[in-house]
């Protein structure tokens, strides 16, 4: 599997970013940002062509760009954030899932909805009852994709549902059952072992602060990629927030019609 990796540059104010369940640390922006470079070339060794959506240097929280949409197939659901400071976030990620061909459709007021509650596993959309994604958000989510199953989730203690569980490449559901509402979890031995990235095949993202969950997710067959991604965690984010992968049968390149495309070309620079 390949497709596009959506992402964003951390800005200078990162360190001012939310945090909710955790006590704040001090975050070193330039290290996050060598540090969101390397998780971006590992999307990309793996096949993911990385765009960016716009810089957002006045918006902390900017980099987990997960939590601006909801991709499925085509469609691309554009988030109400839960924290009212983070919706100006959503602005510049529509016009990204539009240059790329997507049809963007919005979570309205009240509702609120943020793309980490959102773990979709085939079929199935897993969304998490949280402090930023309420029941309204949950109900407008179903009825904006209505081929697929929408479950709501309870959850404790956690920022969002992907805080707590993932999904393995085999729809396997990997998570804290004392933080999730779901049966059934492959439990993880450390917290970060619940923030997996699917990249394709038996290949994996995880971050490297889970280094016994690698080696359980190995001896069951699958290829882990390990990612530093510790500023980022001091700011409750994980692997699965810095990105939104649309896989290439989701993806339609528009024609090329000269200059005003650069933007699908700008990772080459990013990486060089």
């Amino acid at each position: 599997m390949s497709g596009i990796a959506l992402v964003r540059k951390p800005g200078p104010r990162i360190a001012e970013g939310i945090v909710t369940h955790i006590e704040r640390a001090p975050v070193d922006h330039e290290r996050a940002r060598h540090q969101h470079d390397a998780y971006v070339a590992a999307l990309a060794a793996a096949g993911w062509r990385p765009v960016y959506a716009e810089d957002a240097d006045h918006l902390p929280d900017a980099p987990f760009v997960e939590d601006a949409v909801v991709v499925s197939g085509r469609l691309a659901v554009l988030t109400r954030p839960g924290a009212p400071e983070r919706r100006p976030e959503v602005e510049s990620v529509e016009r990204a899932v539009r240059e790329l061909g997507l049809k963007a459709v919005r979570i309205a007021r009240p509702g609120t909805l943020d793309g980490g509650d959102v773990l979709q596993v085939g079929p199935t959309v897993y969304v998490g009852r949280s402090a930023r994604t309420d029941d309204e958000g949950v109900s407008q989510l179903a009825a904006l994709l209505p081929e697929r199953r929408v479950v709501p989730v309870g959850l404790r203690g956690v920022l969002h549902l992907k805080s707590a569980v993932t999904a393995l490449p085999d729809g396997t559901l990997i998570g804290d059952p004392g933080r999730v509402e779901l049966p059934g979890l492959l439990e993880p031995p450390e917290e970060p072992g619940a923030h997996v990235v699917p990249l394709g095949g038996d290949r994996v993202l995880l971050a490297a602060s889970a280094p016994r969950t690698a080696a359980m997710l190995e001896r069951r067959g699958l290829v882990v990629t390990r990612v530093d991604i510790s500023e980022f965690e001091r700011l409750e984010g994980c692997v699965t927030c810095l990105s939104v992968l649309i896989p290439d049968q989701q993806w339609r390149a528009p024609e090329f019609r000269g200059p005003d495309l650069v933007f699908h070309h700008r990772w080459t620079d990013r990486l060089s």
